[in-house]
Parts: C-alpha cells; sequence; structure tokens
C-alpha cells in the first residue's frame, strides 16, 4: 500500500523492522514475554496458549503495571470462526463497596490506591477460561514459564526498579508487608538484579496441583487439530476449571479476605480497611460476549461493550469517516486538530453515556447521531464537556476539577501509573495550596525524578488464523499492600467509578467499573487481519486511532505508524484518582515539530510537550487472508517492548 499523499510522509528509517512471515508472530510490552509466546508456538501450541503463558509471564516480568490481582479485556477470533468476541476479565465491584460505605470513611473519591480501591480479581479467571475453551495445552505446561521466572529469578527491568525506589518510604512507613516483598533486606533492588517470589511461584503450583485428583487423561498425539483449534480433551477442561476454583472459592479467596479487614494507608492520605470478601470472588466468572464493532473506511473495528471506554473509539471514527484525508492526518495541524476536537466529543458521550448497563450505543453510533456531533467540531479547540442527546436520558455528569484536595496527607508515588504527568510532580500536593493536579502526558517523572510506564499488552497469530489482543493491568506493586501468603496486591480499578450519585460510572456493587482496558481488532472483507493494543489508562483509544489512521488512510506500514509522533487529549475528566481535567489540554510529543505545534496553540489547544519519544506504548501483530503472511511491530519508547516471530 502506498503512502497517501494527504499525509506526510513517514520516516524512511524505522525503529524496529516490519516483521513479516508465515509461521506466527507475538508482540508485548516486555521481551521475556514476547518470547515465552514465541517459544509455545515455536513447540506447536496455538495463539491462545501462547497469550495466556505470556501473559502469566508479564504478571512476574512487569509487576509495576500489571498483576494477579488485576483484570484484564480481550478481543479475539479463531481459525474457526473469524466473529469477533470479548473476553471480560473485569471483575465487579464487591458487595460491600457502596457510595455511603465510601462516605462514611469520609471520602469523596475512591482512592487511587489502597485495598478499598480493589474491584474482584478478573485476569487469571479470564485467562484460564480463554486457555480451557481455546487453548491445546495443559496448564501445567502454560505456567511453567511464569513459575520459573518467579521461583528461580528474572533480571528486573528498569521502570520496576524505578517504582519500588519511588514508593519505598510508602512500603517503608506503611505498607510493610511490600517492603518484604520488593524490597528484601531493606534496600531497592537496582536494574538488572535478579528478583524472585517464590509465593507467587507456590501459589501457581497450587492452582495447577487443583486438579491432580482429576482425570490425568492428556491430549492426543497432535495436540489440536490442523486450524490449532483447542482440544475438547475432558480431563483438561475439569483441571483448568479446578484451578479457576481454587481461586475464586479455595486459598486465595481466604488469604485476601483475611488480609483486606486490617486498616492501612490509601492515596487519600487516610487510613481504611478493604471491603473485598471471599464471596465477592466465588460470585464472579469471567465470561464472553460479542464484540461492538463499527465500519470505517472498508474496515470493521471491533472493540469491548460500554462498560469499557471502547466504544468511544468507534464513535470518533465515525465521526472522522467522512471527512477529506487531509483531516486525518495526525501530523498536521488541520489534522491533529481536527482529530482531537473529534476525540473530545466522543469521550464526553463516554462521560454521560458509558457504564455497565443499558446504554444506547446503536444511536450514538448511527449516521445521524455522528452526523449531528461532527458539525460541532470548529475551527478552535473546545475547552467544554459537550455529551450529546439520544432517546435514553444522560447520565449526570461527573465532577469537573483542574485540581483535587485530599482529605489526608496524599501518599507519594500512588495511584494508577499513567496519573503523574510531564511536569513531574503532580502526585505530591504543592505546599502552596495542598491541591492535587492531574497531567496525563508522559513520560512520567515522579518526585524523585524517576520515569515509568504504565499497564502491559500482548498480541498472538498463529499459522492456522488464531489472532488475540489482550490488556491486561491493575495489581500492580505499588496499587495496595501486597498480602504474604500470595506474594501479589489486588487492583485498584474502582477508582473508575463515581460515588456521586447519578452519573453514568456511578458505583453500584455487582457491577463492573469501566474500565479503560481497550484492546483492538480489525477485520477486513469479514476476516481478521490485525489486533492491535496499547497501555496508557485514558490514552490508549487515542494512541490507536492514530494507529488506525495512519494505517488505514494513510497508508503507513504498522512499525511507521507506531513510530510516528504521538499525541492526545486531556480535556475531560480523568478515569483514574484524582480525576482532574485540563480543559482544552493537548499532550505531545515535540517530533510533532514546532510549527505545527505553534498552530495548534493559536486555535485554542493548551499545549503540553512531552519529549521527544514519550507517548505511545503500542504493539500489533497482523495477518493477510489471501496469503497466509503474517506480521509484528512493537514500541521502541522506553527500549522495552518486543515484537517476534518467523
Amino acid at each position: 500500500m502506498s503512502i497517501n499523499p494527504a499525509f506526510v510522509e513517514p520516516s524512511v528509517e524505522t525503529t524496529r523492522p516490519d516483521l513479516l512471515g508465515t509461521f506466527g508472530m507475538a508482540a508485548s510490552t516486555h521481551w521475556i514475554a514476547t518470547a515465552t509466546a514465541q517459544s509455545v508456538l515455536e513447540r506447536g501450541g496455538n495463539a491462545f496458549d501462547a497469550a495466556v503463558a505470556g501473559a502469566f509471564v508479564l504478571h512476574v516480568v512487569e509487576p509495576h503495571l500489571n498483576g494477579p490481582g488485576g483484570d484484564m479485556t480481550a478481543v479475539f477470533a479463531t481459525a474457526d470462526d473469524p466473529t469477533p468476541v470479548v473476553l471480560s476479565g473485569q471483575g465487579p465491584a464487591p458487595a460491600g463497596a457502596t457510595p455511603e460505605h465510601f462516605r462514611a470513611e469520609g471520602l469523596d473519591l475512591v482512592p487511587g490506591a489502597g485495598a478499598l480501591a480493589a474491584a474482584v480479581p478478573g485476569a487469571v479467571d479470564a485467562w484460564l477460561l480463554l486457555l480451557r475453551d481455546h487453548g491445546t495445552w495443559e496448564l501445567a505446561d502454560v505456567l511453567a514459564p511464569a513459575v520459573g521466572y518467579a521461583r528461580d529469578g528474572h533480571p528486573i527491568a528498569p521502570r520496576v526498579a524505578a517504582t519500588i525506589a519511588t514508593v519505598q518510604s510508602l512500603f517503608r512507613d506503611h505498607w510493610p508487608s511490600s517492603a518484604d516483598r520488593w524490597m528484601p533486606g531493606g534496600s531497592v533492588p537496582v536494574a538488572g538484579d535478579v528478583v524472585r517470589n517464590e509465593t507467587w511461584a507456590a501459589v501457581l503450583d497450587r492452582l495447577i496441583g487443583a486438579g491432580s485428583g482429576h482425570d490425568d487423561a492428556g491430549l492426543d498425539d497432535a495436540g489440536q487439530g490442523s486450524d490449532g483449534a483447542g482440544s475438547a480433551d475432558d480431563g483438561r477442561v475439569r483441571r483448568i476449571d479446578a484451578a479457576r476454583d481454587a481461586w475464586a472459592t479455595g486459598f486465595v479467596a481466604e488469604a485476601i479476605d483475611r488480609f483486606v479487614r486490617t486498616p492501612h494507608r490509601h492515596a487519600s492520605g487516610t487510613d481504611h480497611a478493604g471491603v473485598i470478601r471471599a464471596g465477592d470472588l466465588a460470585a464472579f466468572r469471567a465470561s464472553y460476549e460479542p464484540a461492538t464493532t463499527a465500519e470505517f473506511r472498508g474496515c470493521t473495528i471491533a472493540k469491548t461493550g460500554p462498560w469499557g471506554q471502547g466504544p468511544a473509539l468507534l464513535q470518533t471514527l465515525r465521526l472522522l469517516d467522512p471527512l477529506d484525508d487531509a483531516l486525518l492526518d495526525p501530523s498536521t495541524v488541520a489534522g491533529a486538530h481536527t482529530i482531537v476536537e473529534a476525540q473530545k466529543l466522543a469521550i464526553a458521550d463516554r462521560e454521560a453515556y458509558y457504564g455497565d448497563g443499558d446504554v444506547p450505543m446503536a444511536e450514538l453510533l448511527s449516521d445521524g447521531y455522528s452526523d449531528d456531533r461532527r458539525a460541532l467540531i470548529g475551527e478552535r479547540a473546545s475547552h467544554e464537556l459537550r455529551p450529546g442527546s439520544v432517546s435514553v436520558p444522560a447520565g449526570a455528569l461527573p465532577p469537573l476539577r483542574e485540581t483535587y484536595t485530599p482529605s489526608g496527607e496524599p501518599v507519594a508515588g500512588v495511584g494508577e501509573p499513567t496519573v503523574p504527568g510531564a511536569r513531574g510532580n503532580a502526585v505530591v500536593a504543592p505546599a502552596e495550596d495542598d491541591a492535587l493536579t492531574e497531567d496525563r502526558g508522559e513520560p512520567i517523572v515522579m518526585e524523585t525524578g524517576e520515569t515509568r510506564g504504565d499497564t502491559v499488552h500482548i498480541d498472538v497469530v498463529d499459522r492456522w488464523g488464531n489472532i488475540v489482543s489482550a490488556t491486561p493491568s491493575g495489581g500492580w506493586l505499588q496499587s495496595s499492600p501486597t498480602i504474604p501468603e500470595l506474594g501479589f496486591c489486588l487492583g485498584t480499578r474502582l477508582q473508575m467509578v463515581w460515588l456521586e450519585e447519578g452519573t453514568a460510572s456511578t458505583l453500584r456493587p455487582g457491577q463492573r467499573p469501566r474500565t479503560t482496558l481497550t484492546p483492538t481488532l480489525v477485520l477486513r472483507d469479514g476476516a481478521p487481519v490485525l489486533a492491535l493494543g496499547s497501555p496508557g489508562g485514558d490514552q490508549q483509544d487515542q494512541w490507536q486511532l492514530l494507529f488506525l489512521l495512519r494505517t488505514i488512510v494513510g497508508g503507513y506500514s504498522p512499525q511507521q505508524a507506531i513510530d510516528a509522533p504521538a499525541l492526545h487529549t486531556t480535556s475531560f475528566p480523568g478515569s483514574f484518582w484524582p480525576r482532574t481535567w485540563t480543559p482544552g489540554g493537548l499532550v505531545v510529543e515535540d517530533r510533532l515539530g514546532d510549527e505545527v505545534i505553534a498552530g495548534l496553540e493559536a486555535l485554542g489547544h493548551v499545549v503540553t510537550r512531552a519529549g521527544a519519544w514519550s507517548l505511545g506504548r503500542l504493539s500489533c501483530v497482523t495477518r493477510d487472508p489471501a496469503t497466509g503472511l503474517v506480521g509484528a511491530a512493537a514500541n521502541s519508547r522506553g527500549a522495552q517492548g518486543h515484537a517476534t516471530g518467523r
């Protein structure tokens, strides 16, 4: 595909090659996870075996960005059926998590760290469900790499060490179990040190062992059919289900229940006990559901439902679809302005309508509604939050705060990893007014001067045509105190709900918080051709949008699109504590160019420069149904993402 002359010509040199092959491809945010996934493909496993193996390794090697106590969403298609399917590993709010309880604790926001912010952990059960239904390998074989890296050790990545250094005072002063886990002997590890988590390895062994009393009939000689379809072996299914039960109703749930009852420090600067109980875990199982889709320039884009932010990307594409190609290039003033203004409109609808309930997506994606909303894209940057109107009443708009003053002394270095911003000391309250300002630009520089990233992602495609895009997150080592018997901590996804009544995403026990996790599957002529995703909180779909525009419209290769200068808006309430916004805010990579940046400022955008290579954590895998060729590309920012295949 040639470069669209309406787009800025991409750089001839890419930071990584566009990989192409015929066998299989894997890409993720960490080289060890990518290599693990590819090794499974090499030994006859399919894309689902490989993705699950890589995901459990991500828990071990990127613990500052995801963990077993967190959540995940995925969108996938099988070689048998190209219909995109969503895997929901997003657990709901516990039964005891009510707005009244939080207010009784003196809180007006769900804290960004601490067990009170924990939704029911969903990631582990979701991965095991995917393995059971679509994988071919035994659980012990799939988990072996993660067990090995946890028990025998792996070299700690620089950003993991930097994160521990950032929160070392919090660990020492308030979370002693985390200090024991991540600072053995009282010292912060240095990048390259071999670190272990024998406790988590033992938990994995117990999950594997839970199925040992079941039928141990193995796979047949082939292991899978000619299309890599999952095994129908009843014994294998029972063994995986036994592990799921041990997680949800056995020793894991019991340990979580015991531990969270002791009050501990939260991001609010105050101490609270958690409300999650063993019964909450027992009541949850991961599930499948149809993808929400929209057409764009000859492609079908598949996302989660509106319990995630994914459909906002679809709304944005609907707004942009009929516009001239020249208005869709993020590297020009006109293009960047148009794209950002469309995103603001779609995300405003996210705030007004999206949640775990009945959401009028058909209307929000309809031609007439899109036409009306498109007319609101003006010549200057909007500094307002402007949701639209459909037949279903919108929820009350959330509080619009540019700063936030917590009730207690705020804890430095906690909350979702994408919250602290490019200007540095965003989590520590300024001395003059004790107010927190959220700046969602990157790189993320904490008060120590350290820089760190956010969340993880993995994509896999195999030679049979199975393809999966998954974004695990939550349960990062700095989200809440480590549970000593388990070696991991809980997530903080409840910080995405509001305590105010009447919003589309007000906290309700048993309902899923509206997650930012938003993987993507792209189909052409009904066949999957691309699995894509990125870490990045509210930025995930904003960065993926740039990729889609540059590849589908601009003719860029996947690696060219990943390398190209990125940007995103912050002109909406953030999904993470302290949930503030910057009216008209626009964060850009300096490589966008002084002339373009000045042009955007002249249009009223409040621009933050985030550095030359700082925004975007994209990875992808591709497949050409006509030739069987597979491909992959990965992010070079931060020198950690990796793609491989043949």
